[in-house]
């Protein structure tokens, strides 16, 4: 079997670990580095003290702990024991905990140590789980005393490796799952999305093509083992190139360039909001001492993508894509960029087409609707919908998976994406993509961030508009006075009502936009109604337009 070839995770690593045992595979900011030969060994034991410890083969085992060393071998472990590694994220508590461990039906689970009390709290609630592989990871603060649970085992992870036999390990196949990454959960509960060994493998080879990985790159990753980008086409796909995965905790703008200068960075990983905090800092004249030359971002901000290409001395490579389905669209290597567009189409992988999201018919060049793709490789889609058929079937329709996603292609072919489907707000049977209202309050000299959101109206099926604003530091400006803006730079009909100034806007661990939790929060006595305070929309719309003065912002 050639390089790159591997069809399963275990494969993949086995066949690394032979070829360049003493190479540098992981470096672990603040942890320490490792070779290739480290890792699989380290994995291996993991995975068979999980056999000893009862797992069997497509068993699930929920991962649950931060970036470090240990993480990285419980879900090679995981995997090269034949089971589901399932990651969760961190920041989960309570019923959302419960729903992501209770829905994939797990018995085993390896957590570190931190996240005990917040198991313990919801013990009662888990009743499938058994047993707890615990460990403390590095920097974290592990409690000074463990929870005493009542029914569930609490083992230590050094007594389940001081287990490990000699036995074989299992024989894996690429239709097998690999792991279950759960959807972010901006638009509903979260779902548990089933990637087979062939999926994760193919969005690996994805990367490697798309970056031109090879074995002399050092990729800096600071994104959660938790996350479909971080784990897979940041991590994975530097290992099976054969790199240096350089892996951090968190993500701290101010000290991007330094970490990547300091750790001799080649290649990064960064979505949109992160690029925008990184361009946001002082600029430095380390800004380019560095030898980061590829950005992996979805997306590349248009409105700062030259300057950000040209200030840092790289490449920004644009994606979309979604965990279900991989990589649909890529920026080619070597094209110029085009800010606002995401490439063309992963051809090799996917078909992708635009359609009508009521009747699933194609449109035409330069017109938006929802992407839909489908698979020309086997069991590179996901498998569905862990414990969820009913969403399986509900996004596959007419042999296209449909991604809920809007986007238009050019005559060129290349794919620009507009907005959610689910974020699309539909007023006076007008369809408005939020986007539109967002980048027209962005350009408020006030304005830091906006996320404009549908609440309900008082017709059925129909939607107000309500927009979500942060100001910059020490600048405030009055709604009515926005509200006079917007009504100068949008149509009258995406004009908001409502308008609610907030300290941050709530956002997942990889910066989305909570948009559910935004859409649930609705009109709240902090928002500020339009209506309630006499203003119509003809009238503003009328003054604003008759060349009445707009109001700016104040400090």
């Amino acid at each position: 079997m050639t390089q790159h070839d591997e069809t399963t995770v275990g494969e993949c690593i086995r066949a690394r670990a032979a070829t360049f045992p003493d190479r540098v595979a992981i470096e672990m900011i603040g942890e320490g580095r490792e070779t290739y030969s480290e890792c699989f060994a380290a994995s291996s034991q993991l995975a068979r003290g999980l056999l000893a410890a009862g797992v069997r083969r497509n068993d699930t085992v929920v991962v649950m702990a931060p970036n470090c060393l240990t993480t990285i071998h419980a879900w090679l472990g995981v995997n090269l024991a034949g089971a589901t590694e399932v990651a969760i994220n961190t920041a989960y508590r309570a019923r959302l905990l419960e729903h992501a461990v209770n829905i994939c039906g797990a018995r085993v689970m390896i957590a570190a140590a931190e996240f005990l009390p917040v198991l313990y709290d919801s013990e009662d609630a888990l009743p499938h789980l058994e047993q707890i592989i615990c460990f403390d990871a590095p920097g974290a603060a592990s409690p000074s005393a463990l929870p005493a649970f009542r029914r569930i085992a609490v083992v230590p992870l050094r007594e389940v490796l001081a287990r490990a036999s000699d036995a074989d390990l299992p024989v894996v196949g690429m239709s097998d799952i690999a792991s279950v990454i759960y959807t972010s959960g901006t638009t509903g509960p979260a779902k548990g999305i089933m990637m087979p060994h062939a999926q994760v493998c193919g969005l690996a080879r994805q990367s490697i093509d798309g970056l031109r990985l090879d074995g002399t790159d050092a990729f800096y990753c600071f994104h959660p083992l938790f996350h479909m980008a971080g784990k897979f086409m940041a991590v994975f796909a530097t290992l099976m190139a054969g790199g240096r995965v350089i892996l951090d905790r968190t993500f701290k703008a101010d000290l991007w360039v330094d970490r990547v200068r300091d750790y001799g960075a080649t290649v990064g990983l960064a979505h949109g909001p992160m690029v925008e905090m990184i361009h946001a800092q002082p600029e430095r004249r380390e800004d380019r001492e560095h030898k980061v030359r590829r950005l992996l971002t979805a997306p590349f901000p248009k409105a700062i993508g030259y300057q950000f290409e040209a200030r840092f001395g790289l490449k920004g490579i644009e994606v979309w894509g979604m965990t279900e389905i991989n990589i649909g669209t890529w920026r080619p290597y070597d094209d110029p960029l085009r800010p606002g567009s995401c490439g063309r189409v992963s051809d090799e992988w996917v078909e992708l087409r635009v359609v009508d999201p009521e009747t699933d018919e194609e449109l035409p060049t330069g017109q938006a609707g929802e992407l839909v793709v489908r698979p020309k490789k086997p069991f590179v889609f996901m498998a569905g919908y862990i414990g969820m058929p009913e969403k399986t079937l509900q996004a596959w329709r007419n042999l296209w998976f449909h991604t809920g996603d809007i986007g238009y292609f050019d005559s060129e072919g290349y794919c620009y994406f507009v907005d959610r489907l689910g974020d699309r707000i539909r007023r006076r049977a007008e369809n408005i993509s939020s986007y539109d209202i967002e980048a027209a309050a962005a350009g408020h000299p006030a304005v830091a961030e906006a996320a404009a959101v549908g609440i309900a109206s008082e017709f059925e099926a129909d939607d107000e508009i309500k927009i979500c604003l942060v100001a910059k530091p020490d600048m405030t400006v009055a709604p009515e006075d926005m509200l006079r803006y917007l009504a100068g730079v949008l149509p009258h009909h995406m004009v908001p009502r409502y308008i609610e100034f907030m300290s941050a806007l709530p956002r997942t661990p990889t910066n989305k936009i909570k948009k559910a939790e935004l859409r649930e929060r609705g009109a709240t006595p902090q928002t500020w109604d339009r209506k309630q305070s006499g203003l119509a929309l003809k009238d503003v719309v009328a003054s604003v337009r008759s060349g009445a003065a707009q109001a700016g912002p104040s400090r």
